[in-house]
C-alpha cells in the first residue's frame, strides 16, 4: 500500500514536467519538419501545421497569411540545394499557447559554392482540435561579420586620422603594423577590419560599416557611418 501511495505521489509531481517536455520535443520536431519541407519543396507540411489565420513575417519583412505562405514553398531551382537544422530551441508554455524561440541553421550549396546563414525565429503555437498549429511566426536574419581582406600598409595609412561628426564628437583611427584600431576620442578603441578597399567594419558589429569618401585627387575626406542603410557623416579633420 505504501508503495502504491508513493508511486502515485511521484507520478503527480512528475507528470507536468514530463508533459511539458513532451510538448517541447513534439513542437521542435514539427518545426524541423516545416524547414525540411522548405528544402524539399513540400508545401503540404506547411498546409498541415499552419492555422487558417496564421500570420508569418519573413526575414525580409514580408508579411503573409497561410495561403500565400504555403504557395511560396516550392522545389528549389536547379543547382541549389541545402539543409536547415533547428538549433538553440527554447519553449515557454502558457496553457494551450506556446511561444518557441529557435535558430534555423542553413547550409546551402549554390551551384557548387557553400553558403551558411542563420535565422532567429519566434513561433507561436496554439493547441487546437487537430493538434498544435502555428498562429504566428517572425524570422530575423542573423548578421555575421563579412570576410576581411588584408590591404597593404600604405593603403591602411590613408584611413589613419581623426574624423568629426559634431563639435566635440571625434573618432580616431590608428595603425599598428597590419592592424587598424578605432574609437571615439575619450573612449576605448577597438579593432577595425577592411571588408574591401574603402569599406571598414568592427568585428562583432556586422550591422555597421564605415564607407570612406574621397575627393577628386583620391584623398580620403571622411566616411559614412552606415547602419541599417542610414548614414552619419564624419568629416576628416586636417
Amino acid at each position: 500500500m505504501y508503495r502504491i501511495v508513493l508511486a502515485a505521489a511521484v507520478l503527480s509531481v512528475a507528470t507536468p514536467a514530463m508533459a511539458a517536455e513532451g510538448v517541447s520535443a513534439l513542437l521542435q520536431r514539427q518545426t524541423q519538419e516545416l524547414f525540411d519541407a522548405v528544402s524539399n519543396g513540400d508545401a503540404s507540411v506547411w498546409d498541415k501545421y499552419l492555422d487558417a489565420d496564421a500570420v508569418i513575417t519573413d526575414e525580409a519583412g514580408g508579411v503573409t497569411g497561410k495561403k500565400d505562405t504555403v504557395a511560396q514553398v516550392v522545389p528549389l531551382p536547379k543547382g541549389i540545394s541545402g539543409t536547415i537544422t533547428i538549433i538553440n530551441w527554447h519553449l515557454h508554455r502558457h496553457g494551450n499557447t506556446v511561444v518557441a524561440t529557435s535558430d534555423a541553421d542553413e547550409q546551402e550549396n549554390f551551384h557548387g559554392q557553400k553558403l551558411h546563414d542563420l535565422y532567429r525565429m519566434t513561433t507561436t503555437w496554439l493547441k487546437e482540435k487537430g493538434g498544435w498549429k502555428v498562429i504566428g511566426q517572425q524570422s530575423l536574419a542573423m548578421r555575421q561579420d563579412p570576410p576581411a581582406v588584408q590591404l597593404p600598409a600604405a593603403l591602411l595609412d590613408e584611413y589613419v586620422g581623426r574624423y568629426q561628426a559634431a563639435p566635440g564628437l571625434v573618432y580616431e583611427i590608428t595603425r599598428n603594423g597590419d592592424e587598424l584600431s578605432g574609437g571615439v576620442v575619450g573612449g576605448k578603441p577597438g579593432p577595425q577590419k577592411m571588408e574591401l578597399r574603402d569599406v571598414m567594419f568592427a568585428p562583432g558589429q556586422p550591422r555597421s560599416r564605415k564607407i570612406f569618401t574621397r575627393d577628386a585627387a583620391g584623398h580620403v575626406t571622411g566616411y559614412l557611418s552606415r547602419r541599417e542603410e542610414r548614414d552619419v557623416v564624419w568629416t576628416r579633420i586636417p
